[in-house]
């Protein structure tokens, strides 16, 4: 798994013979097409009618996107998350804007396969049979992605149906789109119980297609219904199950984010290395400058960081359920923390390529301006990282840390309550884990029940993953239980530089149990996603661990991941020290979080040679 994707050699063994053959034939129509088409299209803004075109032939987005409940009996139809996401890859690594037009047909079909409307679900499986694209109707100018705002307004006429009046904004697909599912409210029902889903046709007359509001070979719409005819057969949700069904949407289609970045940052590897690899300055080879091997195996390191922990996050997304919402904070970590590992490599790269980014003829100019976009679409990390605090509390202390039970400190909320003083962090972050080892019987019967979870195994067996669209209610993410994640840090302890990120989640367990954020901090935003920074990083390692293990992963190579981790961690830790409303405590504990990585020459050598190694391995097709 932590191989690179290379067109010319790919493995897709994981998958079966149908899956294998669209991945393919996917391949050879970017291949075919070449990189000086693929650059020129996109400085034209050409709209691709060629690729879907292709689409519609080999039944791309019909096999891949259709559940097996509406599949008619055919064998090759499901909802696979696994496959979904290396198609997403695949697209990512060609061009965003190929990714894009799937990635928001993805998001155009949530609310209808999650809907109990016959009608409209086999009218989305017709369509896709056809080669159509579908469109999500959330976002609108003046509110933006705040669904709990929305200006789409459904007038009841005396048929029993609706007319619909109102705009949207940042729709992708909203030219095209053979279904555009729209949210809107219905005239005089205050509340969640006015909230409404309904498909419209973007061909209608009362459909006013406004503007491409960005300049792409995507199309993003601006678009007005006009009092807009809505029949009983177009009502996807009514109520809080519209609401849900937007939320849910979401918890599926921007997981595909991540995977997205990924691809871009592959191939923007492989074009930056290759070009570093065959450059000459000042009589020394680009590759042999000490600044540059270090900016390489970082971005290597982040790549493969993301790879692990995508790969590991599918397997918890297939295995979720109504009684296992751990996907929740997974799938957020997948849209922020992976798309910004990825805008950090290529942004490390650019610096070690310079001007040559810019040039016309790189895929690399291309993919740099797209992955920018990925982590900030709708506001993603903020949204995200402010989505990842409500799963803090119960991911850290339920099971308890040991070392915060010995001090009372089980509930964050009881150390709050207790007024602990300034003083009780020295006490706290001197409990390290050997020390806390030491305590013997007093740790034992601390020690937290055994998780209520099996372990999640990996899942790329060809099935279809229907929970996705039965998710049920979206509240209650305070009350999300986790396993205990002590034990996979711990199988890998013996890395020293994972070590060093253990002591970091010990010193930020004890800031947030001796000295929490107050009353007013918590209403502090800017103060908490420093916190929520740091908390971010703990799961996304935790499943970078677990899948390592997995996949046998060299121990160099993870060593060298977590070198990275402990400098982003305390980055994230002198910025909450700088934070003027941190008090004494917080200041002190912020800084304990702050660790220097352990260096290793040989290590740091053998991970080089590694990302090296792809130099001149692949270039697309011209």
């Amino acid at each position: 798994m932590t191989a690179l994707f290379n067109p010319r050699t790919p493995d897709f063994s994981e998958f079966d013979a149908p899956t294998r053959r669209i991945f393919e034939a996917t391949i050879d129509y970017f291949e075919t097409l070449g990189k000086r088409q693929l650059l020129e299209d996109d400085r034209e803004r050409v709209w691709y009618a060629d690729f879907l075109d292709f689409v519609k032939r080999e039944r791309v987005f019909a096999t891949l996107l259709t559940p097996a409940a509406e599949a008619a009996g055919d064998p090759d139809k499901r909802w696979d998350t696994a496959r979904i996401a290396m198609m997403s890859k695949i697209l990512g690594f060609y061009g965003i804007q190929y990714w894009y037009v799937w990635q928001v047909s993805i998001l155009g079909l949530g609310p209808i396969w999650q809907s109990s409307n016959a009608d409209a679900k086999r009218k989305a499986a017709d369509l896709l049979d056809s080669g159509a694209i579908f469109a999500f109707g959330l976002s609108e100018k003046e509110h933006g992605a705040d669904i709990y705002q929305t200006d789409m307004v459904l007038t009841p006429n005396s048929r029993g149906g609706y007319s619909a009046s109102g705009g949207k904004y940042y729709i992708g697909n909203g030219n095209l789109a053979g279904m555009v599912s729209v949210f809107g409210r219905i005239e005089g029902i205050e509340g969640p119980e006015g909230y409404v889903f309904f498909v419209a046709d973007s061909q209608h007359k009362a459909y006013k297609l406004r503007d491409n509001v960005v300049a792409s070979q995507m199309y993003v719409a601006a678009f007005d219904l006009e009092k807009y005819p809505v029949a009983k057969k177009d009502i996807l949700h009514t109520g809080p199950a519209a609401f849900d069904a937007a939320i849910n949407t979401v918890n599926v289609g921007k997981f595909n984010l991540g995977f997205g970045a990924i691809g871009i940052v592959e191939h923007s590897f492989y074009e930056a290395l290759t070009h570093a690899e065959n450059r000459v300055l000042f009589d020394t080879k680009v590759t042999d400058f000490a600044q540059v091997r270090r900016l390489f195996t970082d971005s290597y390191a982040r790549l493969l960081a993301m790879k692990l922990y995508s790969e590991r996050s599918i397997d918890y997304m297939r295995s979720a359920s109504i009684d296992d919402r751990r996907y929740v904070l997974y799938n957020s970590i997948e849209k922020m923390t992976v798309t910004r590992q990825g805008l950090k490599a290529i942004e490390d790269m650019f610096d070690i390529i310079s001007a040559r980014g810019f040039e016309k003829d790189t895929y690399f100019q291309m993919g740099a301006l797209g992955i920018m976009g990925l982590p900030k679409l709708e506001g993603t990390v903020h949204i995200n990282l402010a989505l990842a605090l409500k799963f803090m509390p119960n991911y850290l202390f339920n099971p308890a840390d040991t070392s915060l039970a010995l001090l009372g400190l089980r509930d964050p909320k009881k150390a709050e309550q207790s007024r602990i003083p300034d003083g009780a962090f020295r006490t706290a972050f001197s409990l390290s884990r050997k020390a806390i080892r030491s305590a013997g019987p007093v740790v034992k019967r601390l020690r937290p029940a055994k998780s209520a979870f099996a372990p999640v195994p990996t899942r790329r067996d060809f099935a279809d993953d229907k929970f996705l669209f039965e998710q049920g209610p979206t509240k209650g993410l305070f009350k999300v239980k986790f396993h205990d994640w002590r034990p996979t840090f711990e199988k890998a302890a013996h890395l020293p530089n994972v070590g060093k990120f253990v002591e970091q989640i010990d010193a930020l367990q004890a800031l947030l149990g001796s000295a929490p954020p107050s009353k007013s901090q918590r209403a502090d935003l800017d103060f908490l996603l420093s916190f929520g920074e740091m908390f971010s990083l703990i799961p996304f390692a935790e499943l970078i661990l677990e899948q390592a293990a997995i996949a046998g992963t060299d121990d160099a190579v993870v060593d060298q991941i977590f070198d990275v981790f402990v400098r982003d961690f305390s980055t994230h830790a002198l910025a909450l020290s700088a934070k003027p409303t941190a008090t004494p405590a917080q200041y002190a504990g912020a800084l304990r979080c702050i660790q220097r990585p352990v260096a290793d020459a040989e290590r740091f050598e053998t991970v080089w040679a590694q990302a090296r190694a792809h130099a001149n391995t692949y270039e697309m097709n011209p």
